[in-house]
């Protein structure tokens, strides 16, 4: 199933924040940074780790 990483990002975001109720800021930082290492060069890593 493809999911685009927009609605990945949004919809991880939003049952961390009605889950765990971490600061804004956190959730803020984290989903930059998974948005920001998913387009660099450890992607094609990330992504058979996952799969």
């Amino acid at each position: 199933m493809d999911v685009p990483l927009w609605l990945a990002l949004i919809a991880i975001g939003y049952l961390g924040i009605k889950l765990i109720r971490p600061p804004w800021w956190l959730v803020a930082v984290l989903l930059l940074g998974g948005y920001l290492l998913a387009d660099s060069l450890l992607a094609p890593a990330i992504d058979t780790a996952i799969q």
